[in-house]
């Protein structure tokens, strides 16, 4: 019995040592597992945390959204979510780390808005913002900020109007609408906002802006300062095949230069919206792999060039600041739109462009009335005729820094259908046949969630 016991015994001790062995070479193994991930991911968690810094802290000062509501949706992303953000309301400075690795801050800028910074970052540097003209008249929505007249249109079937905006808000996990506004005859015939939103909330356009930024090349045009045929005039362009690139090739997306616009690894637009202190210089250092024309590739880095481009354009960075709310931003009466800038000044016109959703809905306008604002010509007819021209090799679904119908993409929406995208679904639809503006945000793009259901149904409702 005695023997038996002390057998017990020694085999109880054998058997917690090997066990005690086996952990600390299993930890050994995790912490080699994890170390090399960490090696191998270490870039990325640089874009991680830069991301994720970025968008909470605009969202925080430009959109007035709580942190909780901003990091349990916006920044609910694959790998986006593992960051740690801290923001300081008081100071306006938004950091994020991974790990306790790879600290991003973010800080504001009066009339810029939020920048990502690096150690090089100076704040009393940048001291210029643009001078703005906020005019509160008393003519009504859309050409003025006073309520709109409830208007009814025998013509357009409000049952089928409501059934398709339900539509963008039905099964809100899956299609993440935020809110929805339906323009007719330059009047509002629908309008809805989720929980959270309402009429004046800033709403990040992401790549909108380029359709802003286009624009201003349409002013300019108009006011005698440009032409779009025109060679670009980048110096260092002059002595190789790129001095044949014109501005028109740049609005187009076909000027030939080498770029990745990919999202789902570090590529060209990954690096310049979250590490580049100019954000103008990233496409201008790329070479040509085509000639001007001979193939479309969609570039965010062409719009922050042609954002360079419009800065040289004038003799004082002043006058540059001022020049999009001066020309449009302004004329029209978006006083909510706030244009971000890079840490050198320059407007992130790829992807920055904030304003509430009838504040897109009066860009919208603008454009379904031919540039035509309230009786005074803010660009040409011809320019809308540009940029909803199919550039060659798109397929028929890309203008001049708009998209378009033209190719069927949406077959159950009128082919003049044209549009301002940015990422998640953010849309502002034009459709002059049927006299419409539609407007769309979210957290999700198509096909989760379906255009071609939701705008033909509006499409339909208008006889």
């Amino acid at each position: 019995m005695l023997i038996s016991i002390i057998s017990f015994f020694k085999f109880t001790i054998i058997t917690k040592t090997t066990l005690l062995k086996i952990i600390k070479r299993i930890l050994l193994a995790l912490i080699i597992i994890i170390g090399i991930a960490i090696y191998v991911n270490y870039p990325k968690l640089n874009i991680i945390s830069g991301y994720a810094s970025k968008n909470l802290t605009s969202n925080a000062l430009i959109s007035k959204r709580s942190v909780a509501s901003i990091t349990a949706n916006d920044n609910n992303m694959p790998l986006i979510k593992m960051a740690d953000v801290t923001f300081n309301e008081k100071d306006k400075i938004g950091s994020a780390t991974v790990f306790g690795l790879m600290e991003r801050k973010t800080v504001y800028r009066e009339g810029l808005g939020c920048v990502l910074v690096n150690d090089s970052f100076d704040a009393s540097k940048m001291t210029l913002k643009p001078e703005r003209n906020k005019v509160i008249d008393t003519l009504l929505y859309p050409f003025g900020h006073n309520e709109p007249l409830d208007t009814i249109f025998t013509s357009v079937d409000y049952k089928q109007l409501n059934k398709a905006v339900d539509f963008a808000f039905s099964n809100p996990e899956v299609h993440k609408t935020r809110t929805v506004l339906v323009l007719h005859q330059n009047r509002i015939i629908a309008e809805k906002y989720a929980d959270g939103f309402s009429k004046e909330t800033p709403i990040l356009g992401w790549s909108m802006t380029k359709s802003i930024i286009a624009t201003l090349y349409g002013t300019l045009e108009h006011e005698g300062k440009i032409n779009i045929n025109s060679s670009t005039s980048i110096p260092e362009w002059q002595n190789d095949e790129r001095k044949n690139i014109t501005i028109n090739h740049l609005l187009r997306m076909q000027s030939g230069l080498e770029w990745e616009e990919d999202y789902t690894k570090i590529s060209d637009v990954i690096k310049m919206l979250y590490l580049d202190a100019d954000m103008t210089q990233a496409q201008r250092d790329k070479k040509a792999i085509a000639k001007p024309t001979e193939i479309w590739n969609y570039s965010s880095g062409t719009s922050n060039l042609l954002s360079g481009i419009l800065r040289d354009q004038f003799s004082s960075r002043q006058e540059y600041l001022d020049y999009p709310y001066k020309a449009l931003i302004d004329k029209i009466g978006m006083n909510s739109m706030l244009l971000e800038a890079d840490m050198e000044g320059n407007y992130v016109g790829s992807s920055y462009g904030w304003a509430t959703t009838r504040d897109w809905g009066k860009f919208g306008t603008l454009y379904l009335n031919n540039g035509n604002w309230n009786g005074k010509q803010l660009f040409s007819k011809d320019w809308v005729k540009y940029i909803t021209k199919p550039t060659k090799n798109s397929d028929g679904v890309y203008g001049a820094h708009f998209w378009l119908n033209a190719g069927g993409k949406f077959p159950d929406v009128p082919k003049d259908m044209y549009s301002a995208n940015g990422f998640q679904g953010q849309r502002v639809f034009i459709i002059p046949s049927k006299n419409l503006v539609v407007v769309r945000t979210g957290l999700e793009q198509d096909p989760i969630f379906d255009i071609n259901t939701f705008l033909s149904g509006i499409a339909k409702s208008i006889d």
